[in-house]
């Protein structure tokens, strides 16, 4: 699990759980409590796993602080895999307050039993009125547990299209019978974003791999379709279900991640304004995002890279989305006087902005500039794997080869399949 934005708050486990042990009303800030029992996902002892059932048993859900406090202790549970915990948590699944249910429900998941009285209790809010109901689903399927697939049937047809989305894809899975599939994908271009967010994670739990093309192209944030792709590799290369070389180049079409190989759902009634198109790269639905993209390059390629560069001092530096397509559009523009920053980025360690360093790793093969192989064969060291096969690509478009003898060594079978392959 990535828990490397899980430790900014800088309390040792000692102090995280005297904090859990003050009564609500003697701390001098109430959200104390709250910050104790996120920080101790840090830390995956016994004590720490204790004192979050601690937190939760001395709740009391009548009082917000309180309830979200238990919220938190639950979910801090679940991501521990604590399955000791499980009949604390269990008892969770009776609140009155839905959010508390959703993350009880997604902690049993993420513990992962195969309890059928456990698992027959989530069933039944399916029956319940008033739940977040997706959640219930994927934790029903991640459980396999087939007596609920009755109860399923009913949310094939609601409204909701990620409760949709989520029910028609367990309904086929546990049949055998994907002829109900395809609305599934549709919702890969639903206006909605959380829809088609969504939907990959269930074409995912499908294990559909006939949607790899598709979910390539959705119009979601890159992390999303890389996620779904690579769960997908790591699912089906194994299996014999597909291969390396099938996906290759849907992979790679994701870590460019150029507007052109994206089905764009939104539309511009008029040709955007420059600084219009700028703002929208702040947008935290990417469609929207993509769109603004492919317009800076398609209309305004020569007064892009000065609005860029302004934007990113303005504020850009402290956006992760706006960081990422910046450094990204910079390399498509082919921005020489960039090379510094996209430089800098490329080895900036700041968890939010992953994502721009395999954006500036891609941007460095876009310029051209030799100077860039040393930079990037530093980075094939990364434990991040996105990274290190945006660096064998763009190191690959600078015309080195060593970088390929470094990744035939590495740990993680796909970076050794991409230096080994012939493209």
């Amino acid at each position: 699990m990535d828990k490397r934005f899980f430790s900014i708050f800088g309390l040792t486990e000692e102090q995280a759980i005297a904090i859990i042990d003050t009564p609500l009303e003697q701390l001098e800030d109430a959200s104390d409590k709250y910050i104790a029992v996120s920080h101790l996902i840090n830390f995956p002892t016994e004590q720490s796993i204790a004192a979050l059932t601690r937190a939760i048993e001395t709740s009391n859900p009548a009082e917000l602080d309180h309830r979200i406090v238990r919220r938190k202790a639950v979910e801090s549970l679940g991501r521990l895999q604590a399955e000791s915990a499980l009949p604390v948590i269990r008892q969770c699944l009776k609140d009155d307050d839905i959010y508390t249910v959703e993350n009880t429900v997604w902690a049993i998941g993420e513990i992962g039993t195969k309890d059928p009285e456990i698992l027959e209790e989530v069933a039944e809010l399916l029956d319940k009125p008033g739940q977040i109901y997706r959640v219930i689903i994927h934790t029903l399927a991640r459980a396999n547990y087939q007596p609920s697939l009755e109860r399923l049937r009913k949310f094939t047809e609601v409204e909701d299209e990620p409760t949709r989305s989520a029910a028609i894809a367990t309904v086929c899975r546990f049949t055998g019978d994907y002829s109900q599939i395809i609305e599934v994908m549709a919702l890969l271009q639903s206006p909605n974003v959380n829809a088609r967010r969504g939907c990959i994670q269930d074409l995912i739990d499908s294990r559909y791999y006939k949607a790899i093309p598709e979910i390539a192209r959705c119009p979601v944030s890159l992390v999303f379709r890389l996620r779904g792709l690579r769960m997908l590799l790591d699912a089906g290369v194994p299996s014999g279900e597909i291969t390396f070389a099938e996906v290759k180049p849907y992979l790679e079409q994701v870590l460019y991640d150029h507007p052109k190989d994206i089905d764009l759902v939104h539309e511009y009634d008029v040709t955007p304004v420059l600084n219009f198109a700028i703002e929208e790269l702040y947008q935290t639905d990417f469609g929207r995002c993509y769109l603004a993209t492919k317009t800076l390059l398609d209309i305004y390629h020569e007064e892009a890279p000065a609005a860029l560069l302004a934007t990113y001092a303005d504020k850009a530096y402290n956006d992760y989305g706006a960081h990422y397509h910046v450094m990204k559009l910079l390399g498509w523009l082919k921005y020489v006087p960039a090379y510094d920053l996209l430089v800098e980025n490329l080895h900036n360690r700041e968890p939010q902005f992953q994502k721009s360093r395999a954006a500036c790793a891609i941007a460095l093969g876009e310029l051209g500039n030799p100077k860039a192989i040393p930079e990037l064969k530093i980075c094939l060291n990364s434990q991040i794997w996105d990274l290190k096969y945006a660096c064998l690509l763009a190191l690959d478009c600078l015309g080195d080869t060593s970088g390929r003898e470094i990744g035939a060594q590495d740990s993680d079978w796909l970076i050794r399949a991409k230096a080994e392959s012939n493209n």
